[in-house]
C-alpha cells in the first residue's frame, strides 16, 4: 500500500471518529434535554398537585407536511387575482367535487407547481438568462397545470351532465306519470340512471331532506352546471312549482326539447367530420398515396434518362 493510500485512509478514519464524537454528543444532549424537561415536568407536578402529561410525539405530517403546504398556499393566493378562491370552488363543483379536493389543496399544488418548475428551470445547464427564463416558463407551467386538470375533469363531467340528462328526464316523466311522487320520481332517477346526473339528483334530495327548499335546491344545481339544458329544465320546474302548473306536461315538454337539442348535436357533429378530416388526409394520406401512384412511374422515367445519358 502507498503511502498517499495510507494518508487517505488515516483521513477516512479521523473524519469517521470525529463524525461518531459529534454524534455520541449530540444524542447525549438530547437524552439530557429530555431528562431535565421530565425532571421538570416533575418538580412542577410535585409543587402544584397537577396531573402528570405526557409527552405527546408530533407526526412528520403534523411537523413538516401541513405548514410546507400552508405556504404553498399562501404563496398561490399571493401571486394569484382577487377572488381566487371562489373561481376554484366553482371549477371544483363543476368537477363534481372530487374526493379529498378543496380550494386550498389546489392551492397547495400550485404553489408546489410554481416553485418545482423554477427548480427545474434553474436547475437546466445553460446560461444564467437561458435559466431565467426557462424558471419563469417552467414556474408558470406549474403553476396553472394544476387549474387545467381542474378544467378538464369539468368538462367531462359537464359533457356526461349534458348526454345523461335526455334519460334522466324520460325516467322522471314516466314516475310521475305513472303515480309517483316527484320526490319519490327523482329518487328512482338517482338509483337507476347511471352518470353523474343521478349524483346531482341525489344530492338535491338529501338537501331537501335537510330542509332546504325545493326551488333552492335546483337553483343550486343550476349554479354547479354549464350545461343550458339542465338550467332550462330548473328554470321550468322551478316556474311550474311557482305557478302550480301540472309538473307532467312541464317534464313531458322539457324532456322533448332535450331530446331534439341532443340530435341537433349529433348532426353539428356529422358535419364538422369533412372539415377535421381534412388536415390528416392532405398531410398524411395524400402524400403516401402519391408515393405509390407516382412513384414507379418516377423510377422508371429516372432509369431511362440514365439509360440514355450514359
Amino acid at each position: 500500500m502507498t503511502n498517499q493510500a495510507l494518508l487517505l485512509l488515516g483521513l477516512g478514519c479521523v473524519c469517521g471518529a470525529i463524525t461518531l464524537a459529534l454524534a455520541t454528543i449530540a444524542v447525549g444532549s438530547d437524552d439530557r434535554q429530555r431528562v431535565r424537561r421530565s425532571l421538570a415536568a416533575i418538580e412542577a407536578t410535585r409543587l402544584t398537585s397537577a396531573p402528570v402529561l405526557e409527552e405527546k410525539e408530533v407526526s412528520f405530517t403534523d411537523r413538516v407536511l401541513l405548514p410546507l403546504s400552508g405556504r404553498l398556499a399562501g404563496l398561490a393566493r399571493a401571486l394569484s387575482p382577487k377572488g381566487i378562491a371562489p373561481r376554484i370552488q366553482q371549477r371544483l363543483d363543476f368537477a363534481g367535487n372530487p374526493r379529498a379536493w378543496n380550494v386550498d389543496r389546489v392551492l397547495t399544488f400550485k404553489g408546489f407547481g410554481l416553485v418545482a418548475g423554477i427548480v427545474v428551470g434553474m436547475m437546466w445547464h445553460s446560461s444564467i438568462v437561458f435559466k431565467l427564463l426557462l424558471a419563469i416558463a417552467f414556474g408558470a407551467v406549474g403553476f396553472y397545470l394544476i387549474d387545467l386538470f381542474v378544467y378538464n375533469l369539468g368538462l367531462k363531467r359537464q359533457e356526461d351532465l349534458r348526454r345523461g340528462l335526455p334519460d334522466a328526464m324520460d325516467l322522471l316523466t314516466i314516475c310521475v306519470e305513472a303515480g309517483l311522487g316527484f320526490d319519490a320520481a327523482m329518487s328512482q332517477v338517482a338509483q337507476r340512471v347511471p352518470g353523474p346526473i343521478a349524483g346531482e339528483f341525489q344530492r338535491v334530495l338529501q338537501e331537501m331532506q335537510i330542509g332546504k327548499p325545493r326551488s333552492d335546491a335546483f337553483r343550486a344545481m343550476a349554479d354547479r352546471t354549464t350545461v343550458s339544458e339542465l338550467k332550462a329544465f330548473v328554470s321550468s320546474l322551478t316556474q311550474a312549482d311557482a305557478f302550480g302548473i301540472p309538473v307532467a306536461n312541464v317534464l313531458r315538454e322539457q324532456s322533448k326539447e332535450a331530446r331534439i337539442k341532443r340530435r341537433q348535436r349529433a348532426e353539428e357533429k356529422a358535419q364538422k367530420v369533412p372539415v377535421k378530416i381534412m388536415v390528416p388526409l392532405v398531410l398524411f394520406i395524400f402524400p403516401v398515396l402519391f408515393i405509390v401512384v407516382i412513384g414507379p412511374a418516377v423510377v422508371q422515367i429516372m432509369h431511362n434518362f440514365a439509360g440514355t445519358l450514359f
